[in-house]
C-alpha cells in the first residue's frame, strides 16, 4: 500500500512538473519578440489570402500568390530587414487569419483586414494601408441598384464567414437574410447559381471578381468605410512601429503609389487615389 502511495505521489509530482514546464514554454513563446526573430532569420512570415483577385490570388501557372497585399508585404519586408530581407507567405482566409497569428504560424496578417474596435481587442493594427468600402456585386440586368433594394423580407444576400461584411450589411438591410460561405470562390459560385440576389464585400475585392467574370457588375457605390490594416499579435509594439515606419518610407519614395497603380490603375469604376488616402 505504501508503494502505491509513493508511486501516486511521484506521478502527481511529475504531472505538476510537466504543467509548470508547459506553462513556462507558453509564456516564453508569447513574450518572444517577433521583430527580433525576423531580424535573426532575415524573414517575415505574412498571412495572405489566395482567393481574392487584386489582393492575393493563387496563380495556378506557377503556384505563387500574387496581388496588392503580396507586393506590399514584399516591399515592407525590404524596408524593415534590408535589401536581402525575405518575405514568406502562408495562405489564410477570413476565418483562419487571427487563429494562425495567435498560434505563431505567421508574424503578421496582410489580408484585406479592416481595422475594427472588436478586432483591436484581440490584435494590434498598423496604420491603415488601403481604404476600401463595402459594396454589392450582381448579375447584369439585375433590378438591384443599391443596398436599399435588398432590405426586403425573404431576400437572400451572399457574404463570407469571418469578414465584417455580414454585420455591416445587416445594419443597413436588417430585413434581408445573409447566407455565409467559407470563401470568395464559394460565394461567387453561389451568386452564379442564383442562391442570392447579390454578393457583398469590399469594393476592391468585388471589382476584382467582376473584372474576370463577364456578366457581373458592382453597383450602388460604397456604403461603409473599410480601412485595411496589418494585424500583429498583442505585445509586439516594436514590430508595429517598424511596419508603420516602413509604410511612411514606401509612400515617400513612390513605391506605394507604384504598387497601387499596378493593381488598381486600370480597374474601371475604382478610384485608387481614394484608396491611397
Amino acid at each position: 500500500m505504501k508503494k502505491i502511495i509513493r508511486y501516486l505521489g511521484l506521478l502527481t509530482s511529475l504531472c505538476a512538473l510537466v504543467m509548470i514546464l508547459s506553462s513556462c514554454g507558453a509564456t516564453t513563446t508569447k513574450s518572444q519578440s517577433v521583430l527580433s526573430n525576423a531580424e535573426k532569420s532575415n524573414t517575415i512570415v505574412w498571412g495572405v489570402k489566395a482567393d481574392t483577385k487584386l489582393f492575393g490570388l493563387m496563380d495556378v501557372n506557377d503556384s505563387t500568390i500574387k496581388g496588392f497585399d503580396v507586393d506590399m508585404a514584399k516591399a515592407l519586408t525590404k524596408q524593415i530587414l534590408g535589401p536581402s530581407g525575405k518575405a514568406s507567405f502562408i495562405q489564410v482566409s477570413s476565418q483562419t487569419r487571427i487563429p494562425l497569428l495567435k498560434n505563431g504560424n505567421i508574424d503578421a496578417i496582410i489580408a484585406t483586414m479592416t481595422i475594427t474596435p472588436e478586432r483591436q481587442k484581440v490584435v494590434d493594427f498598423s496604420d491603415h494601408y488601403f481604404n476600401a468600402g463595402q459594396s454589392l456585386m450582381v448579375k447584369d440586368g439585375s433590378s438591384i441598384k443599391s443596398v436599399k433594394d435588398l432590405n426586403k423580407t425573404g431576400t437572400q444576400v451572399l457574404a463570407v464567414t469571418g469578414a465584417n461584411s455580414v454585420e455591416n450589411f445587416q445594419k443597413v438591410a436588417p430585413k434581408a437574410k445573409v447566407l455565409e460561405l467559407q470563401d470568395y470562390a464559394q460565394a461567387l459560385q453561389a451568386l452564379k447559381s442564383g442562391q442570392g440576389k447579390a454578393l457583398t464585400t469590399d469594393n476592391g475585392i468585388l471589382l476584382g471578381m467582376a473584372a474576370e467574370n463577364p456578366g457581373y457588375k458592382v453597383v450602388g457605390g460604397a456604403f461603409t468605410k473599410e480601412p485595411y490594416g496589418i494585424a500583429v499579435n498583442k505585445g509586439q509594439k516594436p514590430f508595429v512601429n517598424k511596419i508603420n515606419q516602413a509604410m511612411v518610407k514606401l509612400r515617400e519614395n513612390g513605391e506605394y503609389d507604384r504598387i497601387v497603380k499596378k493593381w488598381f490603375g486600370n480597374i474601371s469604376g475604382f478610384d485608387y487615389k481614394e484608396a491611397e488616402k
